[in-house]
């Protein structure tokens, strides 16, 4: 929703002004399908140049996560905190044995099956089992768990932020890609030096639509855009973050419940349930 307001508010202002001050849209309304088919062709075939395939698959849910923000909720992060006490609590109070099914098939496990949206992201649900695991094959170094998850958290945030830098370089070639729009305008309109004032002066602005729509594409459209991506994946990281520290809390011979406290401590402060919410979610998934 906010992604289209700023358009709107971008889109109403730029032109909205223009129209104030006077301007006139047919010199743009004519210049801009060549314009935009030199500037935005050749940003797109730039894009593909520089990226792999997987980034350009990202693409798409990466304009998703623009539009829509991150995908984890208030109720995801007290779920995810709930899930990962059961879990600690079961491995202290009956040991690794009784843990195992659960780590080994969480698509069968009816701990994890209380939480569909965490269990249906392969990464969170794959990055507590694979931890849980190393525990239970007694790695107990909280240093070396602590880590291991580190180096798995920076290659997953690393590799989730590939589309917003796309998008970023993108927005930062688009004003130099209008300057060679507006430069081969102003070649053909040096074609046709002997044409009266009033032509060369139509020709010379459409030519000056190419370094406008450049300028405007990179910094009004594509770099926001690119920005409110980086966002959304940084928001979804704290997610996984939490899955870290609640673990390693544990490692440290906490009990479950300082655990949990721990990582509710991280999640960003308009997500974070109170503790007296925490405490009522762990009690309904542990009565249930």
């Amino acid at each position: 929703m906010f992604l289209a307001i700023g358009l709107l508010v971008v889109f109403g202002m730029v032109f909205g002004g223009f129209a104030l001050a006077g301007g006139h849209f047919d010199v743009l309304i004519k210049a801009a399908p060549m314009e935009f088919m030199m500037i935005g062709g050749s940003a797109m075939g730039a894009l593909i140049i520089s990226q792999d395939l997987p980034t350009l698959k990202a693409l798409g849910p990466g304009f998703g996560k623009a539009a829509g923000g991150s995908k984890w909720n208030k109720k995801d992060y007290s779920d995810l905190l709930s899930l990962l006490f059961q879990l600690t609590k079961l491995m202290k109070t009956k040991g690794v044995v009784a843990l195992e099914p659960h780590i080994e098939k969480p698509d069968e496990s009816p701990i994890f099956q209380k939480y569909p949206r965490i269990t249906k992201d392969h990464f969170a649900t794959d990055f507590i089992c694979d931890t849980l695991r190393m525990m239970t094959m007694n790695l107990d170094d909280a240093h070396q768990v602590e880590d291991a998850m580190e180096n798995q958290l920076e290659k997953h945030h690393h590799e989730a932020l590939k589309p917003a830098g796309a998008m970023q370089n993108m927005a930062d070639g688009l004003p130099a890609l209008g300057i060679v729009a507006a430069v081969l305008g102003i070649v053909k309109t040096m074609g046709a030096i002997n044409e009266p004032p009033e032509v060369l002066g139509l020709m010379i602005g459409k030519a000056l639509v190419g370094t406008f729509l450049g300028v405007f594409l990179a910094y009004g459209i594509v770099g926001p855009i690119a920005a409110r991506m980086q966002s959304a994946i940084d928001e979804e990281g704290q997610f996984y973050k939490i899955i870290k520290d609640v673990l390693v809390a544990h490692l440290h011979g906490n009990a479950a419940q300082i655990s949990v406290e721990i990582g509710r401590g991280q999640v960003p402060s308009s997500l974070q349930p109170t503790f007296a919410q925490l405490e009522e979610a762990i009690n309904e998934a542990t009565a249930a």
